[in-house]
């Protein structure tokens, strides 16, 4: 029975890994035909750089983890605590899943053609405020770490807690990377933007300000794209 429990774990933890992965691959297809340049694939700079290798790391890693800790052989850092495998965790775990990539494909759809991987400051960008950034500054972070989170309860071991340490690391260093591009690039507006949302969860008050954005800027908002795993 525990291996059965198991097999479903890796099964859930190897699809939503390779379902997310493939749909930013679409996804990045899909905006580069439709504006007919570069999504900003290709990291510009060291910091960008090292950002993309902790990235890929994550990637790999989150892909490997269900084979690397199957068998009796388990490598060392990848072996299950089986104490911790439980029917009430695989169930958070397949609904935090879910929810994290429903949550992302919202964001998609909300951004539109504005999804870019990461920042081109030669690129003119411009606020996106509807759907989930009407409340939050970085949603796709956001989901991002939900779905990494259930990694951990779904096939707790040292390797996962290490693949969420690194993703939330380099969320946080992208994170504060795009809103310092977007301040010294849109100034007043993106200050006052942030007074009214929060970085990562709703705000429930608003900053004062002392000055509102225009009301062009809120109605024909584009955010500057965030690294999809952004």
């Amino acid at each position: 029975m525990a291996t059965d429990a198991l097999s479903l774990n890796r099964a859930v933890v190897f699809g939503s890994a390779a379902v997310y992965w493939a749909g930013v691959w679409i996804q990045a297809r899909r905006v580069r035909r439709r504006i007919g340049r570069s999504t900003n694939t290709r990291p510009r700079g060291i910091k960008e750089q090292l950002l993309w290798a902790g990235w890929f790391f994550v990637v790999a890693a989150w892909l490997a983890l269900p084979f690397l800790s199957a068998g009796g052989t388990a490598l060392p850092g990848t072996a299950i605590v089986t104490s911790l495998v439980h029917p009430s965790c695989r169930a958070l775990g397949i609904i935090m899943m879910a929810a994290g990539y429903a949550g992302t494909l919202w964001c998609y759809a909300a951004m539109g053609n504005a999804w870019r991987m990461g920042i081109n400051r030669a690129e003119k960008t411009e606020l996106v405020t509807r759907g989930p950034y009407g409340f939050v500054r970085h949603p796709i972070y956001l989901f991002q770490v939900i779905m990494v989170t259930a990694v951990p309860i779904l096939l707790p071991s040292v390797l996962a807690l290490v693949i969420l340490a690194i993703h939330v690391l380099c969320v946080l260093t992208k994170a504060a990377d795009e809103e310092s591009h977007l301040r010294t690039l849109l100034d007043r507006p993106y200050k006052a933007y942030c007074a009214r949302t929060g970085r990562w969860f709703p705000r429930l008050r608003h900053r004062e300000t002392t000055e509102s954005p225009s009301p062009g800027v809120e109605r024909d908002s584009l955010k500057a794209a965030e690294q999809p795993l952004e």
